[in-house]
């Protein structure tokens, strides 16, 4: 009961920072918001960081199923492996624009929230660190680089959560938010991208 609990009270923090504002979410309101006797917040999460440590969780556990879900879906489908060492990087990110377009229509309270909290925690660097992680896993996604044969797949990785970033901050809070977003669209950046990181060598000139 606890863990539920505690997990009702995180998802209230993303409804409330999500429809309210960041300057919105205090443990009074979040005990209204969901009809609790009053101090349940307080109880559960004794601190602001506490709480916001609690919606970080959230968020990272509800990212974490989705991927799982998506990769699942996509063996059934093809009957591949989408960590395969033969991956196509144009099918790659397809798959990831699916999944970006699930947040996108599903998930958008969890990115209106997370972004704002990590403006608000900048300056505690465990917390911030914990937000940004969040949504993206960079150690999946170095594992993704690996399988494609990049050559510095650490570093591929860390581009390409910059890049899933951006795509996603332009949909639901940038010049195209509000729009729907198209599964077309969001991969072509993303298989260019893929595509460049696994033909690039460091050293080599660009080619003319």
């Amino acid at each position: 009961m606890s863990t539920d609990r505690r997990g009702q009270i995180a998802a209230g923090a993303v409804e409330l920072i999500a429809t309210r504002g960041i300057r919105a979410l205090t443990h009074r309101a979040l005990d209204a918001q969901l009809a609790l006797p009053p101090g349940s917040t307080s109880y559960y999460f004794r601190t602001r960081q506490a709480l916001i440590e609690g919606v970080a969780d959230g968020i990272t556990a509800r990212s974490r199923a989705d991927f799982l879900a998506a990769q699942y879906e996509s063996v059934n489908d093809r009957g591949d492996d989408p960590l395969g060492q033969s991956m196509d990087p144009v099918r790659v990110a397809h798959d990831i624009a699916g999944w970006l377009e699930h947040l996108l229509a599903h998930r958008r309270n969890d990115l209106i929230a997370r972004h704002a909290l990590i403006i608000e925690v900048l300056s505690d660097q465990e917390l911030h660190a914990r937000l940004a992680g969040s949504l993206f896993s960079l150690d999946r996604a170095t594992g993704l680089f690996e399988a494609l044969g990049a050559d510095e797949p650490r570093e591929s990785a860390h581009d390409l959560l910059a890049l899933l970033e951006g795509l996603v901050f332009d949909r639901f809070a940038g010049l195209r938010a509000g729009s729907a977003g198209d599964v077309d669209q969001l991969a072509r950046p993303l298989a260019e991208f893929l595509t460049s990181a696994r033909n690039y060598r460091p050293g080599q000139p660009d080619s003319e």
